[in-house]
Formats: structure tokens, C-alpha cells, sequence
């Protein structure tokens, strides 16, 4: 199943360990699920507006209208991640918020907000990590076909230029696109996440014009930005287990959707063969032009990793109940076009509150093999978390009164350290850890029902309340060490 042979008793809970000391440790949000403000200041509606005010579409009717209210307790917020020492914070741009319908002149007060945001940051000694796009689409685009139109590709190249000529004299890092995987899947196949369609075709076009979308945002940027800084692009990479007889093909086929139908391009300018061949009876691919693939491929200084657990997937014996658990809320349709012979299997526990399995030794695993498929290509990790079931404890020894001793999130944060650890001593050149996430915030299809924030975050009266996992990763930003356990416990 693994690439690593682990020695018995190997559970990733390394003690003491110390990155280099230009590794960077941070936090990271994005701007649906912590803003609100959501008809403030002339922001546009977003196909996530639209979808979670759709009955039945996000549980309990849960909606980002006020989120963790971030866009009114900014410099609150701003002084929370000083008080922890975060070393870089890497939050993403609202695009409704810049163009109210995804194209026309710049809203003024949109770019203001996120500029006092990178200057509050850069006060405070923390390095700024813009996403252009974390999936909050202005609802017009969606409405002229979405991410399967051209267009919007084209007007994502405009965007990024108005930001990037506002932005540019400021920002550490840009980042293009936040897992284009589950944009396109997610949003267009499955039906899970907006816009809520369930097309297959419509998610293959999706995937190419969010890579095109990728190409065009770099090369927007890099006309416009004057500072010295990085290029980027966050991908969920998916680390397969496989089962059963056949299970190097079950393997291939969805490795070739999650991973190489983003990274080949991106990186190696063209699409895998293998995909286009599985997916011939969902789409032609005519959308595809020529000097698409010159534009999509564009250099990159550093890739960003989200890792979060495994996948396990083997062929479909067509004849017993198909096995649809991927990780994903079931919404109806298939994440997976073309991959009608696999199934998806529930890998074994323990689990977080998404259900998801913790495995900590993907991770490495991950980090080791694109490492050696594009050696010359630095790695971050730009989201890793868990989310718990937290509880609230009185504590009058805190400034808050109370406390949260989540030490399960400390123990995933810990092993799932120990594995860039590991990565680093295998020659990976890792530039740092962003954990998922600063703030509890609205998790997508699951609202306020799943919290993944280091800072809890009191949804009735909005205070911030650290936990201990702030202070315990607080604590590995001052020393760039592993903390050996809970402060709490000490």
C-alpha cells in the first residue's frame, strides 16, 4: 500500500525536532469561509452566496454572510496571528469583492480592504501569501456558463492583473488557484460544492479552463508586479492507497484526474495521454486550442501541497453495492468522470470530524515523490489540519475564561510535522508549514458544523478564543521545534 516500510510502533510523534530557520511557519484562511460582509462595500454575489442560499445545499442553512466577521475585526485578527508569532499567513482575495460581476473596472473598496490587510501584515513582521481564487466566483460568470467557459478564464487573466498592479509592491507569494480539483469536481461533477453542477463533461472543461485560468493569472501577473516575490499554485494532491486485483489500474485511473491532469500541464505542458484516453467517452476535449498548453505552462517557484488523509480505491466488481467513499459529501453526482470501474474504499482510522483518515506518513510520502518527479521544484505546505469535535472548558487562568484543550488537533499537527520533517531529511526541499486553520470557519457544504481553526471561534458573539493547539503551535513558530506535548499538560 505505502512507498515506506515503517518500523513497528512508528507513529510519527516526533519530539524535539528542528527546521531549518528559514522554514516558515503559518496560518491560512480563505475569504467565503472567515469574511463576511457579504453585501458590504459594493462586493458581488458569488456562486458560493448563491449555493448556500439554496435550501438543502449546506447543512443546518448555514451561509458565509457573516463568517467569522474577519472584513470588520481585521486588525483584531491581524494582532492574533502577532500574539502567535506566524511567520507568514496566506489568505485568499474575494473575487466579487474586486469586480462585483467578474469583469469591468476595479471596486476600489474591495482593493483598499486587502490593502490594509498586507500592510498589517507586513507591520507585524508576517509575510503575506495572497490566492487569487479560493472559489468564491462572481456569480455573473457562473451565469455565462462558469468555469466551463472560455471566458472566464480570460477574465480571470484580467483580474489578476488589477490585483496584481494594487498588490504587487507588497505581496510575498501569489498564488493563482486553490485546488482547482475540487473547483472543478466538486462544483461541476459531483455536486457538492457551487455551483452545485452535476455534468461530467461540464467538470472536464472545467479542469482544462482553470488550468488555462492558472497560465493566464501568471502571466497577468507578472506583467504588473514590481516587487521581488514568488509564483505559486495550491494543489490537493490525493495520495492513493490500492486494493484487490487490479488495483495499479484503479491507481492510475484517478491518480490521471486528481494529480497529473493538473500537474502535467502545469509543469510539462501537455495532458497525460492516459487521461484523455479514459475520459473519451465523456468529452472530445475540443475545448482544448492550440497554444493552450504554452500558456498553461508557465515556471513556478514553488508549488503549494494540501494534504489532509489517503484514498484508498480499488476496480469495481460491477456486480456488489459500488463504494463511493472518497472523503467528499455525496451530493448526487461523480467527482471521478470517466472512472465508472472504481470504487472507493473507507480507509481504516483513527478519523477526524470529516470522517477523514489521519495518516500521517502520506504526507511524507507525498512530499518525497514530487519531489523526485520535478526535483528542481520547491514544495510548501500550504494547508494541513484536522477538524475535532472541541470542547469548552472554564479556565480562570485564560484571558478568555475559558479554554479548549484539543489535543487531538495537537497530536495530528505534531505527526503530520514529523512527516515534513522527514521529507526535509530525504532531500525535499520544503519551504514551509501553513496549518488549516487560523479560524473556525464555514466549512463549504458543512457550514458551521465542522471546526477546523487553532482559534475557536464563538459563533453567537463572535469572540476569538485560542486553543490550546494556538499555543502549542505558537510555540513551534518562536523555536522551530516540535513542541513534545500539549502546554497545558506541562
Amino acid at each position: 500500500m505505502s512507498a515506506f516500510d515503517l518500523a513497528p510502533g512508528d507513529d510519527y510523534r516526533g519530539t524535539g525536532l528542528r527546521f531549518p530557520d528559514n522554514f516558515v511557519l503559518g496560518s491560512a484562511t480563505a475569504s467565503y469561509q472567515i469574511e463576511g460582509a457579504a453585501r458590504e462595500d459594493g462586493r458581488g454575489p458569488s456562486i458560493w452566496d448563491t449555493f448556500s442560499h439554496t435550501p438543502g445545499r449546506v447543512w443546518n442553512g448555514d451561509t458565509g454572510d457573516v463568517a467569522d466577521d474577519h472584513y470588520h475585526r481585521l486588525d483584531e485578527d491581524l494582532d492574533l496571528m502577532a500574539d502567535l508569532g506566524l511567520h507568514a499567513y496566506r489568505f485568499s482575495i474575494a473575487w466579487p469583492r474586486i469586480q462585483p460581476t467578474g469583469t469591468g473596472p476595479a471596486n476600489q473598496a474591495g482593493l483598499d480592504f486587502y490593502s490594509r490587510l498586507v500592510d498589517g501584515l507586513l507591520v507585524r513582521g508576517i509575510r503575506p501569501i495572497a490566492t487569487l481564487y479560493h472559489w468564491d466566483l462572481p456569480q455573473a460568470l457562473e451565469d455565462a456558463g462558469g468555469w466551463t467557459n472560455r471566458a472566464t478564464s480570460e477574465a480571470f487573466g484580467d483580474y489578476a492583473a488589477i490585483v496584481g498592479a494594487a498588490l504587487g509592491d507588497r505581496v510575498a507569494t501569489w498564488t493563482t488557484l486553490n485546488e482547482p480539483w475540487c473547483s472543478a469536481y466538486l462544483g461541476y461533477g459531483s455536486g457538492a460544492h457551487a455551483p452545485g453542477r452535476t455534468e461530467p463533461a461540464s467538470a472536464l472543461a472545467a479542469v482544462h479552463h482553470l488550468n488555462l485560468a492558472h497560465g493566464l493569472g501568471l502571466q497577468a501577473l507578472r506583467s504588473v508586479v514590481t516587487a521581488q516575490t514568488e509564483y505559486s499554485v495550491t494543489l490537493n494532491l490525493h495520495v492513493f492507497r490500492g486494493f484487490g486485483d487490479g488495483a495499479e489500474e484503479a491507481v492510475r485511473q484517478t491518480d490521471g484526474l486528481a494529480n497529473r491532469v493538473f500537474l502535467q500541464p502545469m509543469l510539462e505542458g501537455s495532458y497525460p495521454a492516459d487521461v484523455l484516453a479514459d475520459t473519451a467517452s465523456v468529452t472530445d476535449w475540443s475545448f482544448v486550442r492550440d497554444g493552450d498548453a504554452r500558456t498553461i505552462c508557465q515556471p513556478l517557484d514553488v508549488l503549494g501541497v494540501n494534504y489532509y488523509s489517503t484514498t484508498g480505491v480499488r476496480l469495481w466488481d460491477g456486480v456488489s453495492p459500488r463504494q463511493t467513499d472518497d472523503g467528499h459529501k455525496d451530493a448526487g453526482g461523480s467527482p471521478w468522470p470517466g472512472a465508472d470501474r472504481v470504487e472507493f474504499l473507507r480507509m481504516p482510522g483513527p478519523y477526524t470530524a470529516m470522517g477523514w483518515n489521519i495518516e500521517p506518513a502520506g504526507l511524507e510520502e507525498l512530499l518525497v515523490s514530487v519531489s523526485r518527479r520535478y526535483p528542481s521544484l520547491p514544495l510548501m505546505v500550504t494547508e494541513n489540519g484536522a477538524a475535532f469535535d472541541d470542547e469548552v472548558v472554564e479556565d480562570p487562568t485564560r484571558p478568555t475564561g475559558v479554554a479548549v484543550h484539543d489535543d487531538d488537533r495537537i497530536d495530528y499537527l505534531r505527526r503530520h510535522l514529523t512527516a515534513c520533517h522527514r521529507a526535509l531529511e530525504r532531500g525535499v526541499d520544503l519551504r514551509g508549514y501553513l496549518v488549516w486553520s487560523l479560524l473556525d470557519n464555514f466549512e463549504w457544504g458543512y457550514g458551521y458544523s465542522r471546526r477546523f481553526g487553532i482559534v475557536r471561534v464563538d459563533y453567537d458573539t463572535l469572540e476569538r478564543i485560542p486553543k490550546d493547539s494556538a499555543r502549542w503551535f505558537a510555540e513551534l513558530a518562536r523555536t522551530s521545534r516540535i513542541p513534545a506535548e500539549p502546554l497545558h499538560a506541562r
